[in-house]
């Protein structure tokens, strides 16, 4: 049997701008970690978990990523580039101007250039994807994406009912609340807000479970074709909420989820010993 090719996408265009001045003269992705550019150790981490091909999407001093790439002949993969240099287009945005340099056949897995973590990539892009149907209860259609999730205190939650399928988005402060379920919109807005976050994972509700996200996730091929009334630039995580009742997109919570986001000064001086505590 064939192996099952994995692609991923990672999102390089950002403009940094939490990094400065360190990103005035240079991409986000090639602001070096421990001696390593962030962008390679991403790239070399996607190729142990088994990724053939990557797309990575450009607009900050895109000719630097260009040429780091060049330079290195791709580390041996097949690396295509998505060219956002004349406009930023958001994580959906991006995702979707990059649709034709994606096989159509298998998932893509998301990872943004500035995220450390000690997620087993290979693990969680080959995990089981079959969600329930809501007609009949039994589990054989294929979930539109795969969200990985943790518990972390925080003010902004994604929404997920017990089967673990996203029905919304809750900031526990403001109580703003996002959801195409009127009921799930109904048994939030019940609530007292703010609502103080616990160190333990909590239900907000009997039916309701909140987790954050990691910015890790899986995308189906699938989701395209709802992308084609959304606008040149848009948040992936908006398109998720808008189709998640008909596309079914499902959480996976990594307990143990050690991550950091290298996006700002303060944690960047931190990422050198979160690595030695990863190895």
């Amino acid at each position: 049997m064939q192996a099952i090719m994995m692609q991923a996408m990672i999102f390089a265009a950002g403009l940094g701008t939490r990094l400065k001045p360190l990103t005035d003269h240079m991409p986000k992705a090639l602001v070096r970690v421990g001696g390593e550019p962030l962008l390679k150790r991403v790239i070399f981490q996607l190729k142990e978990a088994g990724v053939e091909r990557i797309v990575i999407n450009v607009h900050h001093f895109a000719s630097q990523i260009l040429d780091y790439l060049k330079e290195n002949d791709n580390f041996g993969l097949d690396i295509r580039i998505s060219d956002e240099s004349d406009r930023l287009l958001e994580t959906g945005g991006g995702i979707k101007q990059a649709r034709s340099l994606f096989d159509s056949n298998y998932p893509v897995l998301i990872h943004n250039v500035d995220i450390l973590s000690n997620v087993d990539l290979k693990k969680f892009y080959s995990m089981d994807r079959k969600v329930m149907c809501p007609d009949c209860g039994v589990p054989h259609l294929m979930a539109g994406a795969t969200l990985l999730v943790s518990w972390r205190k925080t003010k902004r939650y994604l929404v997920f009912n017990q089967q673990m399928m996203l029905v919304g988005w809750v900031n526990i402060e403001t109580g703003e609340i996002k959801s195409p379920y009127p009921e799930v919109k109904k048994e939030l807005s019940l609530l007292q807000y703010p609502i103080e976050a616990t160190d333990a994972p909590m239900h907000l509700t009997q039916h309701y479970r909140i987790f954050a996200f990691s910015g890790i996730h899986t995308f189906s091929p699938q989701l395209f074709p709802l992308m084609d009334n959304y606008p040149e630039k848009f948040p992936i995580m908006d398109f998720y909420l808008d189709n998640c009742r008909c596309a079914g997109i499902k959480g996976v919570v990594k307990n143990d989820l050690r991550l950091m986001d290298v996006g700002k000064q303060e944690t960047l001086k931190q990422a050198e010993d979160f690595l030695n505590q990863l190895i």
